[in-house]
């Protein structure tokens, strides 16, 4: 199946028995009736600290915390989708920006009441903010990438919040749409701070505290999160008034609770699930295009991977259109570039890496490695293709003599290993990709220095050279051809395995409507209905 370039928002097993969860009623009826949604995933959050991911927590603060900002919607072939050239008012109303681009002063609406009836000021958005700054995490990272300078988020009044930039950005209102740096209800949350936790940090992962459309009434670990529509909600009450968020690990039985219609949805099936759920009279298939790379990262700073030989070697020694066509079922577009083809000033002219596994050799041979060499293949459990993805490559590179051992280590080891202090896995596997849909943003995130998935240490003053320049460019087409240099210095450099770009796909009861693709790749329940 040949899969055409488009924009990413404005395109389109093995079995066990339910009873080996939590009772799932057989009869959706009843729970349509009670307005409840019930979503079937690999787990319960394991934190809901936007600031600190962890397993499942993306998924689920998504629903409780909201920008100042927002997407614009369109309509395409019956379908809603974001329409990432229009940002418009959210939680602010309207905002003005100064003449030199570095100062914004948002307006915030009047009225809107968290799920515990208090009332957002602007003393909650400078409050999230600087708990953002001073974790230095997630948060702080979209701030230094929309240049807004450090504890910069001031309170001009009630209802009046400014930002000073240290350079004009051309996505600032873009990093306004996500969910962190949150926007807490403090009146609730400055309850639970102490003097050792000034932040409230153990309190708020365990519990929300927001403006958005959903909060968390209850967590049984490893069973289930139950999430509760927000009554004071400022876009209206929600169509489910309850979401029950149900841990069931196996994909196969995620599977067959949704055939058999005792769940409504079911996170991220895999593409080989995708033909056998398509033909399923009971089941709802969409999809949209992926902005994520399946990965296979080198450790620039550990030997072998230190000598650019090696890591070139590894890219020729992989076919990538057989890892598509057997793992993925042609369901997903090569990688080309580190930059997705669903964002603008994405470039796959500068790959240079086809399938040649004699080249491989030659090149292994030059490094020192004529007999290959010994190493471990890790990889964690948080999607499905980890796995078979690992095991292929496996497999290939041993024609050009390296014996890659897959193995799988937990997703918090993964995380933890990967972290910036650390980064000392030599070859893994990850996912990651853009939340904000610009090529400056992704090329921060994953090649820059300071990128936070940038975990296997690879580092190129050019690069970084080229990307803070283009934070600070406003010209579109400049700021495209600063990320075009950029692309084809990482190419040349070549720190991961490309593999491919998976389509994305989401599964639902046959009458679930309102399914919007976000650049997170996770739905959002306030736009979900019964039709």
């Amino acid at each position: 199946m040949k899969i055409k370039r488009r924009k990413l928002l404005s395109g389109s097993a093995g079995v066990a028995a339910a009873a080996t969860y939590l009772p799932i009623t057989s009869d959706l009826a009843n729970a349509q009736a009670a307005r409840t949604l019930i979503v079937a995933s690999g787990g319960t959050p394991e934190g809901l600290d936007g600031d600190a991911l962890k397993g499942n927590t993306q998924p689920c603060v998504v629903q409780c915390y909201e920008g100042l900002t927002r997407y614009g919607r369109t309509e395409r072939n019956g379908r809603p989708y974001l329409d990432p050239t229009k940002i418009e008012g959210h939680l602010a109303e309207s905002w003005t920006v100064s003449e030199d681009g570095k100062r914004y002063v948002f307006k915030l609406r009047q009225g809107v009441l968290s799920a515990r009836g208090n009332e957002l000021t602007s003393e909650d958005v400078v409050w999230g903010w600087n708990k953002s700054f001073a974790q230095k995490r997630t948060g702080n990272f979209i701030a230094t990438v929309a240049n807004v300078v450090q504890n910069g988020v001031k309170a001009v009044s009630r209802y009046e919040v400014e930002f000073t930039l240290e350079a004009p950005s051309a996505i600032f209102l873009n990093a306004l749409t996500l969910y962190t740096p949150g926007i807490y209800d403090t009146t609730e949350t400055k309850k639970h701070a102490t003097a050792d936790d000034p932040w409230a940090l153990k309190w708020i992962d365990q519990n929300t505290a927001a403006f958005g459309a959903y909060h968390m009434t209850e967590l049984r670990p490893g069973e289930q999160a139950v999430f509760t529509a927000n009554p004071n909600y400022f876009r209206g009450k929600p169509h489910f008034d309850r979401v029950v968020y149900r841990a069931v690990p196996s994909a196969g039985s995620r599977l067959t609770l949704l055939k058999s219609r005792q769940v409504q949805w079911i996170d991220r099936p895999s593409t080989q699930q995708i033909t056998d759920l398509r033909a399923d009279r009971n089941v709802k298939v969409q999809d949209t295009f992926g902005r994520s790379m399946s990965s296979i990262r080198m450790n620039v700073g550990i030997k072998p991977f230190d000598d650019l030989r090696v890591r070139q070697a590894i890219n020729h020694a992989v076919n990538r259109t057989a890892i598509k066509d057997s793992i993925y079922f042609g369901l997903a577009e090569e990688a080309r570039s580190i930059v997705p083809p669903a964002l603008g000033g994405y470039n796959p002219g500068h790959f240079r890496y086809p399938y040649d596994p004699a080249k491989a050799k030659a090149l292994l041979a030059e490094a020192g490695y004529a007999n290959g060499f010994e190493v471990e293949l890790l990889y964690g459990s948080e999607y499905w293709w980890e796995e078979p993805l690992c095991v292929q490559v496996a497999d290939q590179l041993k024609a050009v003599g390296v014996t890659a051992k897959p193995t799988r280590i937990t997703l918090a080891d993964l995380r933890a290993r990967g972290a910036i202090n650390r980064m000392d896995m030599p070859f893994f596997a990850f996912e990651d990709g853009p939340i904000v849909l610009d090529p400056v943003y992704c090329l921060y995130l994953l090649a820059h220095s300071k990128g936070v998935s940038n975990r296997a240490r690879y580092a190129s003053p050019e690069l970084d050279r080229l990307v803070d320049e283009g934070r600070q460019t406003l010209d579109r087409d400049k700021r495209y051809a600063l990320m075009d240099q950029a692309q084809k210095q990482w190419m040349d450099d070549a720190p991961w395995l490309l593999t491919v770009y998976p389509t994305i796909f989401e599964a639902m009861a046959p009458n679930i409507v309102g399914w919007t693709p976000h650049p997170d790749d996770h739905e959002r329940w306030a736009d979900l209905k019964v039709g």
